[in-house]
């Protein structure tokens, strides 16, 4: 399997943080309110470890198979593991033991899967929930008009903690359509907090998206090609 070179990984780190922080400064956010996610799914050890050592502690993994030997790898307590592919339910013990965060839940079975699964002794599971803001078919994720109930369900269960709302809109290149979908996420969580209900992430926007996505209040960017390189 070929992996990129420590410097290219650090290189890239550097290239989108600071394109990061431009988004940030031109759209009035807080400088350092948007944080990088990691995309290392089917990529090397060597990489995950090369961008470590570049100081990027958070990943996100789709495949579990491919994610559980990395995370055994790697025994610094400063990383952070993110599962952000789709859930199956007979994967979900092995995740909520293994990962800090989970991005794409989109139905109450899962979310309860995960509360029963996770040790009380440990750190509750991060969750977010999956929107499927575009109607897609084809795309997990909830409808916005279930997304209240779901979220008050969620709330609700012990061992996890709803920190937001994850999605993956329809692709387009056009800019003004891109922030439209982000800013259906951004409001569906002002209106989750009004009815009482804490949250404090909006994972949205990747490689071609990111700027759209910080625009509209993006605090996490799922990146994984401008860091590794395109898979092979």
């Amino acid at each position: 399997m070929n992996h990129a070179s420590q410097n290219t990984i650090t290189k890239n780190i550097i290239t989108i943080r600071s394109q990061i922080a431009e988004a940030e400064k031109k759209y009035g956010r807080q400088p350092g309110s948007v944080q990088l996610l990691a995309v290392s799914k089917t990529r090397p050890l060597e990489d995950i470890e090369a961008a470590f050592s570049a100081n990027q502690h958070h990943f996100g993994e789709n495949y579990l198979q491919d994610a559980l030997p990395k995370i055994e790898a790697i025994t610094d307590p400063a990383i952070v593991w993110h599962f952000i592919g789709p859930i199956q339910s007979n994967k979900t013990r092995q995740i909520a033991e293994n990962f800090d965060w989970v991005h794409g839940i989109d139905r109450l079975k899962i979310a309860q899967r995960f509360s029963e699964q996770r040790d009380p002794s440990v750190k509750p599971l991060n969750v977010c929930i999956q929107l499927n803001t575009s109607n897609e078919e084809s795309k997990s994720g909830v409808r916005l008009d279930g997304a209240l109930e779901l979220a008050k369900s969620i709330h609700a269960l012990p061992n996890i903690q709803l920190r937001g709302l994850m999605t993956i809109p329809a692709a387009t290149t056009d800019f003004d359509q891109q922030r439209q979908s982000f800013r259906l996420l951004r409001e569906l969580k002002d209106e989750i907090q009004s009815h009482g209900i804490e949250l404090d992430t909006l994972s949205m926007g990747m490689s071609n998206d990111m700027e759209a996505a910080i625009a509209e209040g993006s605090t996490m960017v799922r990146i994984g090609t401008a860091i590794f390189g395109a898979r092979n």
